[in-house]
């Protein structure tokens, strides 16, 4: 062995350790910054509008100035641990953890608080359509006239609810005026004060966003003209103790530049993260014991270490998102469970090398062995790293054109991607490396796993399948299931969920059985005959509709109440009609960019016959599964939005490992026919796409099972995908690249090419 490749493994080592040492480190400090969806909680998200009557416009200097108020309102409501964003130009992402009922938070930041202090200039018994100046007495059925405001909200320091025990007052809000704002106070309360007992003009009214909260008068002790000099005052209304701490935290938060409305809000008990938490992590457990058994079992001690490092990749993962400042959502979660049963594939792809060039060898001794499993990390890195790649454009759309939990599934997608690479192309080398130096490996080559054939490619040898010969019958299945997805989907229609058509969802837990039937007549009886009533979970109930104010929704528990006894709220929902129509044209963006992405990659990395082949069939995966859904009736919302688009990163990801090795054949022995080196292609990558496929189905499986309700539609539209994504790539793409290139058959090097192995060359 020469000097150079004695250096290598040594490297290597040390990069590995330095890796595992960091992640472990990391893991054993620090803790995963969880999602709302998982820890439980309330997020709102606000979008700022233009100021009526005003020449304020809602651009992204006044959203900020609006962050930074709802921030000290939120703030001063006491909640641990909020978090404040802002998202694009004109909207605001409040997360709330632990806040169960979202009616008082979302009252309480979405308003303007705009306040102002009047003198009163006499009364009204009723006050004219456009009168901004005539106001409801708070203290009577009358209205008063009000004067210019004498002094405004900016001159608050401080504001407090406190319960006035001398006067027994009940619940009051203590105002701190500001040094600057302490003369117009005096001055504007000893007006008031010269005025005749009884007279309204010795009243000073509070107004809060158009509406007279207190109308103190002047007490016998306020010298006239002197006024109040501390600067201090409170605001009496008959005020509860949450009503009064809610306006303390609104005067002191401030006024908002601009008005604001609540276009998205999503609530979730902390049981239902916990549960999720708990289902995910005893599904990857499984997934994990599965994938890694079968892989020994068929690769037997190569197996073992992939499955070590397997499991590193899973600490490497974690210290990932981690470090990242990543927040694991519940997608996310299962994106991070996914991504474990797609990082066998490297492994595979690998292992599936070393076995060729092994059996391949004339002679076999210890040092074929290590040059065959040196050659096969050689020659896979090629269909990794392109394979990997179209993974990452697919995880990449999700995280820059999603929103809320989805976007945290194309982070952990995109994590689960790297890391994959890092532990199949570093970490196994290394365990590899150090075991096939091991004499009793020496001794005993067979223990590898890459001395003997193998089942799946010893049945493929002996039929020598021709597939390609048939390719207008493949194809012409495939078409047929594409038309009957499509019939699916003009027949039966898509159920499109809240996010992309806005409305309401809420799902309830019940201390009883309630059934679905009764669940719907108590819901009609409710004043919502249209309303979507279906079972979700454990018995749970789940609702749909347009939109539904929280009074109302408050109304559609107390009518289940009278069926099921407590009623506790698990998950709700709510998505402006506006937002929704965006989030529906993302969802459709995403999908045309993904496909757009795919085809340039794939068109760079090969010629177009083959990269519109990758493609279209790409496409019959993806309106397979649309069309599965449309049958079945589930739902489509952005959780399938995602699945749909890691169908799209898989399904190009098994065709790229095909057309790499039929690129690689076509320069090594550009004369043979196209369609003899596809078939011989497929044969040789078909035992990497079924075991590949075996270890995700083996995670999907754990998932759609232990998942809860949340996952299984999910992990149903990810299980189509992967079989119909395995199978297409044979009896589509393959068929229709050959096809492609029969009519527009690319130009024959007058020489053949030298064997590259793998180096991704361009034919």
């Amino acid at each position: 062995m020469s000097r150079k490749h004695s250096r290598m493994p040594l490297w290597r080592a040390l990069i590995a350790l330095a890796v595992i040492a960091a992640s472990l480190a990391i893991a054993l400090t620090q803790s995963a910054r969880l999602g709302l969806d998982l820890r439980g909680g309330t997020q709102i998200v606000l979008e700022t509008k233009d100021a009526p009557d005003t020449k304020l416009k809602a651009d992204a200097e006044a959203t900020d100035r609006a962050l930074e108020v709802l921030r000290r309102r939120v703030d001063a409501l006491g909640v641990a641990e909020p978090t404040l964003s802002r998202s694009g130009e004109r909207r605001i992402i409040v997360e709330l953890p632990g806040v169960q009922d979202p009616r008082e938070a979302a009252e309480v930041i979405g308003r303007t608080a705009q306040l102002t202090v009047h003198a009163v200039t006499g009364t009204a018994e009723k006050a004219a359509k456009d009168d901004k100046r005539t106001l409801r007495d708070p203290d009577g059925g009358g209205y008063l006239r009000l004067g210019e405001p004498a002094l405004s909200g900016d001159g608050v320091r401080d504001a407090q609810a406190v319960l006035d025990q001398q006067t027994m007052s009940g619940w009051t809000v203590a105002l701190d005026f500001r040094k600057d704002a302490t003369a117009a106070w005096a001055r504007l309360t000893g007006e008031a004060a010269c005025a005749p007992q009884g007279s309204p003009e010795r009243r000073v009214a509070i107004v809060l966003d158009g509406r007279i909260v207190s109308a103190p008068g002047m007490n016998p002790s306020v010298p006239c003209r002197t006024g109040i000099t501390g600067g201090d005052t409170q605001i009496t209304g008959g005020f509860t103790q949450q009503q009064a701490q809610d306006l303390a935290a609104l005067v002191k938060g401030g006024a908002l530049p601009v008005p604001v409305d609540v276009v998205e809000q999503r609530t979730v008990g902390p049981t239902l993260g916990a549960d999720a938490i708990e289902a995910s992590t005893r599904a990857a457990l499984i997934g994990l014991a599965l994938t890694a058994l079968f892989i020994v079992v068929v690769y037997r001690l190569l197996g073992a270490l992939a499955t070590v490092a397997l499991a590193l990749y899973g600490l490497i993962s974690y210290a990932a998102l981690v470090a990242l400042g990543a927040t694991l959502t519940l997608p996310g979660l299962a994106g991070f469970v996914l991504a474990i049963g797609m990082a066998v594939d490297a492994n595979v792809l690998v292992f599936e090398r070393a076995r060729e060039e092994y059996l391949g060898s004339r002679t076999k001794s210890s040092a074929v062995l290590d040059k065959s499993v040196t050659r096969g990390f050689g020659k896979a890195w090629s269909a990794v790293v392109d394979s990997n790649v179209t993974t990452l454009l697919a995880a990449g759309l999700l995280f820059f054109l999603a929103t809320g939990p989805v976007k945290g599934f194309g982070v952990t997608l995109s994590i689960g991607v790297v890391a994959s690479m890092v532990s199949a192309l570093v970490v196994t080398r290394v365990l590899a490396d150090f075991a096939l130096r091991r004499a009793a490996v020496r001794r005993r080559p067979s223990l590898t796993g890459v001395t003997t054939t193998g089942r799946v490619r010893a049945w493929l040898a002996r039929r020598d399948p021709r597939l390609v010969r048939r390719r207008r019958r493949w194809l012409g299945v495939s078409s047929l299931l594409v038309v009957v997805a499509v019939a699916g989907i003009l027949v039966r229609g898509l159920d499109f969920g809240v996010e992309f058509t806005g409305g309401r969802m809420v799902e309830y837990s019940t201390a009883r059985t309630v059934d679905v039937d009764t669940a719907r007549t108590a819901v009609a009886d409710a004043g919502f005959p249209r309303a979507v009533v279906q079972e979700s979970g454990d018995g749970g109930i789940t609702v749909r509709t347009g939109e539904l104010s929280d009074a109302e929704q408050q109304d559609v528990k107390e009518a289940l109440a009278r069926h099921g006894g407590e009623v506790t709220v698990e998950r709700d929902e709510m998505i402006g009609p506006s937002l929704g129509d965006e989030l529906r044209t993302k969802a459709l963006i995403a999908l045309g960019i993904a496909v757009l992405a795919q085809l340039a990659y794939l068109s760079v990395r090969f010629r177009w016959t083959f990269a519109a082949a990758a493609v279209a069939a790409m496409t019959h995966d993806v309106l397979i599964v649309v069309g599965l859904f449309a049958w079945l009736g589930k739902p489509v919302d952005s959780v399938f939005l995602a699945a749909l688009l890691t169908v799209i990163g898989y399904s190009v990801n098994d065709t790229v490992v095909v057309f790499d090795r039929v690129r690689e054949a076509r320069r090594r022995d550009p004369r043979t026919s196209l369609e003899r080196t596809a078939d011989k292609a497929v044969v040789q990558t078909l035992p990497r796409t079924v075991n590949t496929g075996m270890g995700a189905l083996f995670v999907l499986a754990a998932l759609a099972v232990l998942g809860g309700d949340s996952l299984a539609d999910f992990s149903l539209a990810l299980i189509a995908g992967v079989v119909v994504g395995m199978a297409s790539t044979v009896f589509t793409a393959v068929p229709l690249a050959v096809t492609l290139e029969s009519r527009a058959p690319a130009p024959v090097p007058r020489r053949a090419a030298r064997d590259v192995r793998g180096t991704g060359a361009v034919v």
